[in-house]
């Protein structure tokens, strides 16, 4: 998993712990504005090629680090050139609209305020959120539905890195399930010792994504309900597809 160049490098300085800070502050808190024009959601592009599409899983992987590494970027930070943007999204009802690009599209949205991962050869970007009526024309022409892609089993995840179940009961599209395993990310970080975050952070924010069986996601809410360490689940507002109240995804951090 690799991070795009134009990213900056992280140190753990008091930067960075700011921004971890205020990802343990949880988000949300306000109400949509009264003008639907104003509400604030991060835009994931996928890039989906038509001819060899990339594996689901792998871009899951992809979306979920993405989110994180946007959310960790020193840009985001106090001073930083994003700042603005960033807090004025994570602040009010959090939305994400993950869209699909191939070709020059992707190409496009590369020249978009944001942050790129690949992970096994699947890529995805995170943009910096801003108002919904405001989308770069360059990423609002891009299709939010109507592509997905067939669950694969990429064999037993890596258990030196952090796992994102996801409730396959819900049968979510690939494009519902990047923004909900890049909630799982943000969450999870925003639980974990900054330390560990940091350590999580040079690896690229590497993850695993799973599909679930009914047993395995039951054992998973069990730990959700007795609050263990390093779990983080999330809990759909319901504007799409799934139900309101809905737990998607429940990210393990390793032991």
């Amino acid at each position: 998993m690799q991070i795009g160049a134009d990213a900056p490098a992280l140190v753990l300085d008091a930067g960075f712990r700011a921004r971890h800070a205020e990802l343990a502050l949880g988000y949300g808190g306000s109400g949509d504005p009264e003008d639907p024009a104003l509400v604030q959601a991060m835009q994931m592009v996928l890039h989906i090629p038509k001819a060899e599409p990339p594996r689901r899983s792998a871009v899951l992987e992809a979306s979920a680090a993405a989110a994180v590494a946007l959310c960790l970027d020193p840009r985001v930070g106090p001073g930083g050139e994003w700042e603005s943007r960033y807090l004025a999204w994570k602040r009010s009802r959090i939305r994400k609209v993950a869209r699909r690009a191939r070709g020059a599209q992707w190409s496009a949205s590369g020249e978009v305020d944001g942050v790129t991962v690949d992970a096994d050869g699947a890529q995805a970007r995170a943009l910096v959120p801003g108002p919904v009526g405001e989308i770069d024309p360059r990423i609002r022409k891009l299709q939010i539905g109507g592509t997905d892609l067939e669950h694969d089993d990429p064999g037993p995840p890596d258990p030196e890195l952090p796992v994102l179940w996801v409730n396959s009961s819900l049968e979510m599209t690939v494009g519902k399930a990047a923004a909900q395993v890049g909630h799982a990310t943000m969450l999870l970080a925003g639980v974990l010792p900054v330390e560990q975050v940091f350590a999580w952070a040079e690896r690229g924010f590497r993850c695993g994504v799973r599909d679930t069986d009914p047993e395995q996601w039951s054992r998973l809410c069990a730990l959700v309900h007795e609050d263990a360490p390093g779990v983080a689940a999330v809990r759909d507002a319901g504007f799409t597809e799934v139900a309101p109240g809905s737990m998607t995804v429940i990210a393990v951090a390793p032991v």
